[in-house]
């Protein structure tokens, strides 16, 4: 009997193991693959049979060096459509207080269209920071702030810069914050942006508050966070904010649940150079 039970507990562990990973074929990458303990993305992009930059690219990753076990990741078919990404390129970064009936009724779509483009299974399961490709709904260009907006070489390669006036680039690959006047940069500094599982969001905004000083709270057990009177705060899309940092100096590495921490001295100089509508663009 202990043989013929230690027999069916490695079967079962055989097959979770094999489950987990679909060896693709020579035509078909798989649809996606879970990001497993001791995974790196160069790994990933070899066993499937694609490319780091595909990869980031199809997955609107921040940060190529960080990846965490569970993480779901969309790969690439061979004839260069993806499996099972975005149908429309529209996605939406999971906010607090969000359920996944909120966020599809405020798409115009439904909870069984979300799970199904996202591949989901629990409904009453999303998280903060969670990225959800929206089906149904095309995205529409953002709007481009200044009077004419010109290519600017920004590695997301389809973002437009303002060319005139203040205007702040956020580089999520490099983890810089440049302060522009037109195309002249004015003051370019090390910031910390959020990690792969908070990532702060990708395209343009506009700072649309400007606090002094906040209390900051959220997350939840070993990810909670209170922090009191995070000065200079400027907040450029739903809650997300550029703002002093006190808790660390960590900069040029992700920290963040999805804002972009400053040194306070930093923070201050844009606080004071800002104003609100001053044009805000993240990128790769």
């Amino acid at each position: 009997m202990k043989i013929t039970l230690r027999v069916s507990i490695g079967l079962i562990v055989l097959f979770a193991a094999t489950a987990s990973w679909v060896a693709p074929t020579a035509a078909v990458a798989p649809d996606f693959v879970i990001v497993r303990w001791g995974d790196t993305l160069p790994g990933i992009a070899a066993r499937a049979g694609t490319t780091v930059d595909a990869l980031i690219r199809l997955n609107s990753l921040p940060n190529p060096n960080f990846l965490y076990a569970g993480q779901r990741l969309f790969i690439q078919r061979a004839s260069g459509a993806p499996a099972n990404p975005p149908v429309t390129g529209s996605v939406y970064t999971v906010n607090p207080g969000d359920t996944l009936a909120t966020v599809a009724t405020r798409f115009g779509t439904s909870v069984s269209e979300v799970l199904r483009v996202n591949g989901l299974v629990n409904p009453n399961f999303i998280y903060v920071g969670q990225r959800l490709n929206i089906p149904g709904r095309a995205q529409s260009p953002a709007p481009q702030p200044g009077n004419a907006p010109a290519p600017f070489p920004l590695r997301a390669g389809t973002l437009t810069a303002p060319t005139a006036g203040k205007w702040i680039d956020i580089d999520l690959g490099d983890q810089t914050t440049t302060a522009y006047q037109g195309t002249t940069p004015l003051k370019s500094v090390r910031v910390s942006t959020g990690v792969a599982w908070t990532p702060t969001p990708i395209g343009h905004f506009k700072i649309y508050t400007k606090l002094a000083a906040q209390t900051m709270s959220g997350g939840s057990g070993a990810n909670s966070y209170y922090l009191p009177n995070v000065p200079y705060v400027m907040y450029f899309t739903g809650a997300y904010a550029l703002h002093g940092t006190y808790w660390h100096a960590n900069f040029g590495t992700p920290m963040s649940h999805g804002c972009v921490n400053l040194s306070t001295p930093d923070a201050k100089w844009f606080y004071d150079w800002a104003e609100i509508g001053t044009p805000v663009v993240t990128h790769l």
